[in-house]
């Protein structure tokens, strides 16, 4: 069984990537680790709201429309209206100050592809941690056991990061948490302009990362009220687990 693990830096935070096959040489696996890393700093380029010259950049000053844009930013442009749409406007790239920001969605949308480039060069067993938004494939090779087993995520506490207060079993699909983790209380209710105060973190398990990445940041406005999201046909199996401002407890679907 073949096994490469790389961190890097990128977007503002490190992505750790953890991958193996029994079929792929280890000499594939890092040709499509650079091929990865190329891409992700590709999103950088084109996704950015700090640099100048980045598609999003021109997008708020108004520099071009987004039908001139390439396929990736139209790609993220669009599902971001889908999560406008199934969060009723809890999540919304296009009320933030300076204008139109994907970052709640596009690192869940980035850590699939990645994993997807992995997967199309057969390593069958793959995670792809973007800082909270991570993309599962295959499940992890117990070399002890010679068996596969689903990957084990922990949800830690906002309040203390060495407990963990909730353990998801995942083969494949992705998981996103949004909180105040790495860069405080930054998520606005977009209807208020407010700090968002429905949750202090929000985890959401399901089979897309962009969806995930998302409906977190969507329940971190909407709280327990956003349960109500989860009954539409395009969330189904789609599991949340919240935990609440100002109170020591947590509530799920």
């Amino acid at each position: 069984m073949n096994h490469l693990r790389r961190q890097f830096p990128v977007w503002g935070t490190i992505v750790d990537v953890d991958c193996y096959s029994q079929f792929v040489s280890d000499a594939d696996l890092n040709e499509a680790m650079k091929e990865m890393i190329d891409f992700c700093q590709l999103v950088d380029e084109n996704f950015s709201t700090y640099k100048d010259g980045s598609w999003i950049t021109r997008l708020r000053q108004g520099k071009v429309a987004i039908e001139n844009c390439p396929d990736d930013v139209i790609e993220v442009w669009d599902l971001c209206a889908q999560a406008k749409w199934l969060s009723d406007g809890a999540f919304d790239p296009w009320a933030v100050e300076g204008g139109f920001d994907p970052s709640g969605l596009v690192k869940g949308w980035a850590a699939d592809k990645c994993a997807n480039i992995l997967v199309a060069v057969g390593a069958e067993h793959v995670q792809v941690n973007a800082a909270g938004d991570v993309a599962l494939r295959g499940g992890w090779f117990d070399s002890s056991t010679e068996e596969v087993k689903p990957w084990s995520i922990g949800v830690v506490n906002p309040d203390n990061r060495l407990e963990v207060v909730k353990v998801y079993e995942i083969t494949d699909g992705a998981i996103a948490t949004s909180g105040t983790y790495e860069r405080g209380a930054h998520i606005k209710d977009p209807h208020t302009g407010l700090i968002a105060i429905g949750a202090q973190s929000a985890t959401v398990v399901g089979a897309e990362g962009w969806l995930c990445d998302a409906m977190a940041t969507a329940v971190m406005v909407g709280g327990t009220d956003s349960a109500q999201w989860f009954g539409q046909p395009e969330l189904q199996g789609y599991q949340v687990f919240g935990v609440n401002r100002h109170e020591d407890s947590a509530w799920e679907i």
